[in-house]
């Protein structure tokens, strides 16, 4: 071979023959064929490492060359291979790691075409036990397109992250000019190679596409000094370069990239690991830790890192359990007169915990960690001892009665069995605690189902409850630890309870077979079920099961009702009532509702719920969504009324009027507007159009919705209702009785929740950020634990999460922020707030109706208008502010008579352009016009635009 466009130079050493054949069959197996492979031995390296090294030589001697330099260290094997290379570019690759098929001829195109001296793409490294692997959190966003950099700084990624340790090549000449080589004395020369070579070098290019997979995730626990040493000197490199920021940058990145991830696995190693770590950790870390930014990190992840620096093996174990289970008291916590919890340790500002919000939770509402320190098996008797976290600001009552018991649970949680704990010895900071346990009485399993059993303990008062699972190091027990068992269908299903710890670090007990009966009994059973006629009546089982559960899918269900229940003859007077897919008893259909029942018209109600029935009229009839009743009565309804749209695989019956009251004006694009609809094939668009042509009346509120809503959905004139919205009409009530009388008192339901007079009230209703499907957990743009910390004192945050949405709220003081999000009518809430923020959320187009302020916080206005589409620029109509950030929305809440004052005419002009046609009687337009045949004669609208 001529020369090469690519030397790749694999370094033989861990991982053994498979490792360094599969690197080397992924280098010979390139598209890109101008490619050799420089395998570089380690001294003493294995007999048949040696052999499977000169095989690939031999079977291809013009592409695989052996180098065998008589050195060990790594850093001192990849210069090996640098001086040796003759590619136009270099690579380097660790045993193990592969290069995807097209890697090369991608970088090099790259290379060729943009001229630059580094290119670099994407790797992935192993996880776990190896069986995946998966690219670092970080690395997506720096290589989202391929483009090109003049300096690495465009780039700061390539240099605050580890993201060159491999999967980058760089030009030969280039490491000739500027001499550059792996520093021999660093045990992870990796680390500090790429982010020098960025430095030094001109042109940089990044690629989008995967360059190496099966790296292997190293363990900070066995190199940390060489680790923390790497780090040192590319901070070195970003200050002799003049880049301080990127420094503090990288000392951040370490410290979660690194640091973090070491203290997670605390729990996992042995004691002496923990210690030795520990130590070296206490030697390398005090100089290389910068208080800036340990006090950047998140509560647990700083303490986890500051008690790694300060060496503390003991305390890094519950620091490194409140990283694994967020949420759970791990250390005992200190309140301090200033209001400020510290953890163990403290004052100390970076053991500060005061923004996890324990100290708001009563005794019973925390989840404390108990961690069990002793576990000894004598025969059936076994010895356990604990001790269960206490913060200092809460605990059991210490005039009561203080009583605990265990609990072992099978892990389906159909059985469980209990045992007093015998001794409890409070504290200040904690109660330890200690039992005995006759094992083999105590649990008395069936033997072939109930094989698995979680522990927990029960702690009482007499006046409250707190339960705590058992947490344990994962070399407390062992196979030492074992006891007899004896299952209820005798020692044959299982005769030994084995304790074990979870991945979750709770303790936990297995009934095991170890002896000859049990263990012949279960090769029986096993021969039993998986011999032929066994797999065939397992088979057998397994279609019927299917069948039965095809009884009950959803495909199943429509085909019948498509084909029967559509057959049945309509029932005169029912109405079907179905609000936001069912998971609500709210918005405007709940509106009509109720004005059919103030006016006693003689209709037959049928209210839908998806999940539970609370809060749903008890006089109405309730369904279950896609339940057999709830099909049973769509084909026999004789109006469908509803605000987002009933299934769109069912059919309307020929007799059924279908109103469409809609759940908000438009902001974003709808419908055949949207990107995503436009790009779905034409039999999901006709699928959409056979849905919305079943509306028979369509509510719009403003000329904008027939311009948006009625167009997006190629709606008829003859459909469209402009009667306004059924549920503003108690938004319109509300700003008349505030005009006539004040706004005090406020309504019943600011009692429900917990809501004084003497603070403003601001609702945080974002808008939906996902796909259709299911409801999925997100995370919050508005920090709400500092939106309490700012303003507790006068504002009460309520936080409504968008129906197909659900979020998680931190602890914060009682009564600054409270969750509405399952409270059914968004319209009440409105009714009592003092100010909306929300984003692109159509209840901005409701709650101007009050006149009340609205600030818009967007940070990313551009990019979601960018993405989803819009109809208007929100900037130019918004009715309030426009927040780019958090700290820009606190400053317009801590002015907002300024802020209400500045933006009277654009709310009021906002409400005139998108609300122009709700004028307060909604409601009785809409039933005056759909129910016009079941009103009483007197009382019937001759007209057919409900009257106007």
């Amino acid at each position: 071979m001529s020369t090469p466009d690519f030397s790749c130079v694999i370094t033989a050493g861990e991982g053994g023959e498979d490792a360094l054949a599969a690197s080397l069959e992924s280098v010979l197996d390139q598209s890109l064929r101008a490619v050799e492979a420089l395998v570089v031995l380690p001294a003493g390296a294995p007999a048949g490492l040696r052999t499977a090294a000169g095989s690939a030589a031999g079977r291809a001697p013009d592409r695989v060359r052996v180098l065998d330099p008589g050195t060990e260290g790594v850093a001192s094997l990849r210069n090996t291979g640098l001086d040796a290379a003759l590619g136009t570019y270099v690579l380097v690759l660790d045993a193990g790691e592969r290069l995807q098929r097209h890697a090369c001829r991608n970088l090099w195109e790259a290379g060729t075409r943009t001229r630059a001296d580094l290119v670099a793409g994407r790797w992935s490294q192993l996880t776990g036990d190896g069986a995946k692997e998966r690219e670092p959190s970080w690395q997506p966003p720096l290589f989202a397109r391929s483009r090109t950099v003049a300096r690495f700084t465009e780039a700061p990624e390539l240099a605050v992250r580890d993201a060159l340790v491999t999967g980058f090549c760089v030009r030969r000449a280039a490491l000739e000019r500027h001499a550059l080589r792996y520093d021999e004395d660093l045990t992870r020369s990796e680390v500090l190679f790429g982010p020098l070579v960025a430095a030094v070098v001109g042109r940089i290019a990044l690629v989008r596409r995967g360059i190496v997979s099966g790296r292997a995730a190293p363990d900070a626990g066995r190199g940390l000094a060489g680790l923390v040493e790497a780090h040192r000197r590319v901070c070195h490199v970003l200050v002799a370069q003049g880049l301080a920021e990127l420094r503090e940058e990288r000392d951040r990145s370490f410290l979660l990239d690194h640091l973090v991830p070491l203290v997670r696995t605390f729990p996992e190693r042995p004691v002496a690991a923990r210690e030795r770590i520990a130590a070296t950790a206490a030697r390398v870390l005090p100089d290389v830790v910068p208080e800036r930014a340990l006090l950047t990190l998140p509560a647990v992840e700083r303490v986890g890192v500051r008690l790694l620096e300060r060496g503390d093996a003991d305390g890094l174990l519950p620091a490194a359990y409140a990283l694994r289970r967020r949420g759970v008291v791990a250390a005992p916590l200190s309140l301090e007169d200033d209001g400020r919890v510290y953890w163990q340790g403290g004052p100390d500002p970076v053991l500060d915990v005061t923004e996890l919000g324990h100290q708001y939770r009563p005794f019973d509402e925390l989840k404390l960690m108990n961690r069990v320190t002793r576990y000894e098996a004598h025969g059936s008797r076994v010895l356990l001892a604990g001790r269960l976290v206490l913060p200092s600001h809460t605990g059991p009552d210490p005039d009561g009665t203080l009583t605990a018991r265990l609990e072992f649970r099978v892990r389906d949680g159909s059985r469980t069995f209990h045992a007093p704990v015998d001794s409890l010895r409070p504290d200040a900071t904690g109660i330890s605690w200690s039992t005995g346990l006759d094992m083999t009485r105590l649990l008395r399993p069936l033997g072939p189902r109930d094989t698995v059993w979680d522990a927990r303990m029960v702690v009482e008062d007499g006046r409250t409850r707190s339960v705590s699972d058992l947490f344990a190091a994962h070399d407390l027990v062992g196979p030492g630890e074992r006891s007899p068992a004896r299952p209820r269908l005798g020692r044959t299903t299982g005769d030994t309870w084995q304790p074990y710890v979870t991945l979750r670090d709770h303790l936990a007990l297995r009934l095991e077979a170890r002896n000859r009966p049990a263990r012949t009994a279960r090769r029986l059973v096993h021969y039993a079920t998986h011999f032929r006629p066994a797999r065939r009546v397992r088979l057998t089982l397994r279609a019927l099961g299917r069948r039965r559960d095809r009884l009950h899918a959803r495909g199943f269900k429509a085909a019948v009702y498509r084909s029967w229940l559509l057959r049945l003859p309509v029932r005169k007077g029912s109405v079907v009532f179905e609000s936001h897919m069912g998971t609500c008893y709210g918005d405007s259909p709940r509106a009509v509702h109720e004005e059919v029942r103030a006016r006693g018209l003689r209709l037959r109600p049928v209210w839908v719920y998806a999940d539970s029935t609370k809060g749903f009229p008890a006089d109405a009839r309730l369904v279950r969504r896609w339940s057999w009743r709830y099909l049973w009565a769509l084909a026999r309804a004789e109006y469908w009324v509803d605000n987002q749209g009933f299934p769109q695989n069912l059919d309307k019956p020929s007799g059924t009027t279908y109103l469409q009251t809609w759940h908000g004006s438009a902001y974003k694009r709808m419908g055949f507007d949207e990107t995503r609809v436009r790009l779905q094939n034409t039999p999901q668009r006709e699928r959409l159009q056979r849905a919305v042509h079943r509306f028979d009346h369509f509510l719009v509120r403003s000329e904008h919705d027939e311009r948006t809503l009625a167009r997006a959905y190629r709606l008829p004139e003859r459909t469209l209702l402009r009667t306004g919205y059924p549920r503003n009409d108690v938004l319109l009530a509300a700003r008349a009785r505030d005009e006539a009388e004040g706004r005090l008192p406020r309504p019943a339901l600011a009692a429900e929740l917990g809501l004084p007079d003497h603070r403003k009230v601001v609702l945080y209703a974002p808008t939906f950020r996902g796909r259709p499907g299911r409801r999925k957990r997100q995370r919050l743009l508005l920090d709400a634990a500092r939106f309490a910390e700012r303003f507790g004192d006068t504002y009460t945050l309520l936080v409504r999460a968008h129906y197909l949405e659900a979020v998680s709220l931190p602890a914060c003081p009682p009564g600054t922020v409270v969750d509405v999000s399952r409270h059914h009518d968004v319209s009440e809430i409105l009714a009592l707030t003092d100010v909306l923020v929300t984003d692109y959320s159509s209840i901005m187009f409701d709650y101007a109706l009050l006149d009340r302020p609205i600030v818009l916080f967007a940070p990313d206005l551009d990019a979601y208008a960018a993405e989803r589409g819009s109809y208007f620029d929100l900037r130019e109509k918004a009715p309030g502010p426009v927040a780019a950030t958090e700290e820009e929305l606190f400053a317009v809440l801590a002015r907002l008579k300024t802020a209400e004052t500045g933006f009277q005419e654009r709310r009021t002009a906002f409400a005139e352009e998108f609300g122009a046609y709700d004028r307060g009687d909604a409601a009785r337009a809409v039933v005056d016009t759909v129910f016009a045949r079941h009103l009483p004669p007197s009382r019937t609208v001759p007209t057919g635009e409900a009257g106007r």
